[in-house]
């Protein structure tokens, strides 16, 4: 596929002009303008609010899993050393 070219653009804007007329166009424009600032603040709220978590998570101790007193996991099989018959 080529992509858009200028007769496909064209095309598109008369559509677009049938459907909605040409008197509701700029309230269609300024409605798509409102929704797209919208959302470019929604992503700039999500961003830094995943920079302050990843920056909590940095600073936040590591804790860690294992006890220094547990033994270490056996590797038997799950066999325990009597034989059965």
């Amino acid at each position: 596929m080529a992509g858009l070219t200028g007769w496909h653009l064209l095309v598109l804007v008369l559509v677009i002009l049938l459907l909605f007329g040409a008197a509701k166009l700029p309230a269609l424009a300024k409605s798509m303008g409102q929704s797209a600032r919208v959302f470019k603040g929604e992503m700039k709220a999500m961003k830094e609010e995943d920079a302050a978590t990843q920056q909590n998570v940095a600073d936040a101790p590591v804790v860690s899993t294992t006890s220094e007193n547990s033994a270490p996991p056996r590797n038997d099989g799950g066999n325990s050393g009597t034989p059965t018959t």
